[in-house]
Order: C-alpha cells, then structure tokens, then sequence
C-alpha cells in the first residue's frame, strides 16, 4: 500500500531568492512593493529558510539541503516540490513548469546524488511537454493520496488535464480533478495552497470549489479513503494555511508543518482538531511567502525511499 509520509525531506538553500514577474501573471499570493532590496529580500529568505530546516532537524526529520547554484538565477529554486516527486516503488519523476525561469530548477547533479544514495531505480520525464505549453508542477499540482493512489488536481494554467491523465496512467494513480478559485474568481494557481493531505484527515477550503458536484463528489472520496475534512475560509488559505504537509520524524511522530502566518491564522477549534491526527510544527517564513508566493510545504520535496 505504500505510505501517506515520509520522514526524509528534499530542501534547496536559496541563492538568489526573490520576486518572479513571471511567476506573478498566475499567482496571486506573490507581492511586490519594493520595501525592500533585492539583496535584503535574499537574506532574509536565507535566514528563514535556515530557521525552518533547525526546527525540522530538531523534531527527528531528515532533512537533505542542497545549495541553489548562483548561476543562472532562479529566484523560487526554494521551491523544490513543484519540479521532481519521489515513490517508494523506486520511481522518481520530474515535470514542465510554466515559467521558463523555473525549468532552469531542474537539477541533474541533485538527482543523480539521490538516485544513487537511495536506489531508485526508474526515472519519469514529462518536461519535455514544455515545449508545447502543457505544465505539471509536481507536488504543487497534485496532491496525493499514496496508499490509495488518488491524485487529486485543481486545474489551472499550470496543471494540464491531459498531463495529469498521463501521470496517472504511468504512475497508477486515480484522477480526482476539480475546478479551484479563489475569492476574486481567479483560478488556484497550485491545488497545493487550497487544500493538504495528511494520514487521516485532509485540511482544505471548500469555498473554492464552486460546482455543487465536484464539490460532493471529492466529500464521498475523502469519507471513503477514511480522511476527517478540517475546512479553513478564503482569508486563511492565503495566508497559506492550505500550504501543509504532513511528515513524520525518525520515531514515526507525525508532524503537521505550516508556516507561522498559516498557524496564526487557524482557530482554537481547528488546532484541536488537527492535533487529533498530529502534532504541529510552525516556523516564520513571511518573506518567502510575501515575495515567492509559496509557503511550508513549496519547500519540501518529500524523499519516499524505494524498497
């Protein structure tokens, strides 16, 4: 059956962290307000980056940090989960993004280290449909359910229908696809920021879905698969409350990890019925969420080791 979480994580120390105008056309969770450098912008995300890999390390997870090449400059290399997935049948893939600079993430001299130290032993490649304009940004697009192979999908310019049918079709997973919008209509740039799967519940934000079907349909398949639904509101999914990943440390202790503006922004009523399931972890990342428009659970790729 596989599991839901791993407890080895994949994290890149940002270079040349920064605002992506690129990025920005179908992300609405990135700012721009020039309070500050180009130069501050990157330390600061250095120093949150280093803080939150200390609290990681210091609750029992592996985590494996690999440096951001300064060049070429990749201003969200912080976000790893969006251009390669790992699968402990020993398969590990890797995807088209839609902003040119973000394919220049993509890092053999990464994989090749991986692939040798944990024995994967098959390697996927849809990149090469950014040739013609169809994207599947990793974890960011898809959410997935291991143990019972769901891929579930909100579809945006980023996550292609016809692409996530492929990877569904070679990595023996079910479609679960829906329609995403936020509060001003625009379509969810990454399924990843409105909703997150843990072992036994799933933290998601229901006013999204607008189509009374998709919506009662993904309720049955949540209820069935066993997941308790912690619904969060519009105002709290961006402030990257959806932007979780559950993850365990080496003791098999589950750790639901957020930033520290996702946990701010979540009820007394919504923490206890997280930790039902989990603990928490938080760490302050308001810089990389301010300016990447991508919290917690952008950075971590998770590492599921073949058997």
């Amino acid at each position: 059956m596989g599991d839901q979480i791993t407890n080895t994580i994949l994290m890149i120390r940002p270079a040349n962290f920064g605002y992506n105008q690129e990025t920005a056309a179908n992300n609405a969770f990135q700012t721009q307000d020039n309070s500050l450098s180009m130069s501050d912008i990157s330390q600061k995300a250095k120093e949150e980056f280093d803080e939150f890999v200390r609290r990681l390390r210091a609750a029992g997870i592996n985590i494996l940090v690999h440096e951001d090449t300064s060049t070429p400059v990749k201003p969200d290399a912080v976000f790893p989960n969006n251009w390669v997935t790992f699968h402990d049948d020993g398969t590990v893939a890797t995807y088209p993004m839609n902003a040119p600079t973000r394919r220049l993430e993509r890092r053999e001299d990464v994989l090749e280290l991986l692939i040798s130290q944990f024995n994967f032993q098959k390697r996927i490649q849809f990149e090469q449909n950014e040739s013609i304009g169809r994207f599947l940004e990793g974890t960011g697009s898809l959410i997935l359910d291991r143990p019972n192979r769901i891929a579930y999908a909100c579809l945006s310019p980023r996550t292609d229908e016809a692409l996530l049918d492929e990877f569904c079709e070679k990595l023996g997973y079910k479609k679960a696809a829906f329609t995403a919008v936020d509060g001003d209509g625009q379509e969810i740039y990454h399924t990843n920021v409105m909703m997150a799967l843990g072992t036994s519940f799933v933290v998601i934000c229901m006013d999204t879905i607008r189509n009374a079907e998709e919506r009662s349909r993904l309720l049955q398949q949540f209820a069935e698969t066993g997941k308790e639904v912690i619904e969060i509101s519009l105002g709290q999914m961006m402030a990257f409350a959806g932007n979780m990943l559950q993850v365990k440390n080496n003791e098999g202790t589950g750790y639901l990890i957020m930033s520290e503006q996702a946990y701010q922004s979540l009820t007394a009523e919504q923490i206890v019925k997280i930790k039902e399931h989990t603990e928490i972890l938080h760490s302050p990342l308001y810089t990389i969420e301010k300016y990447g428009g991508g919290s917690a659970r952008c950075m971590m790729a998770e590492v599921f080791v073949g058997n």
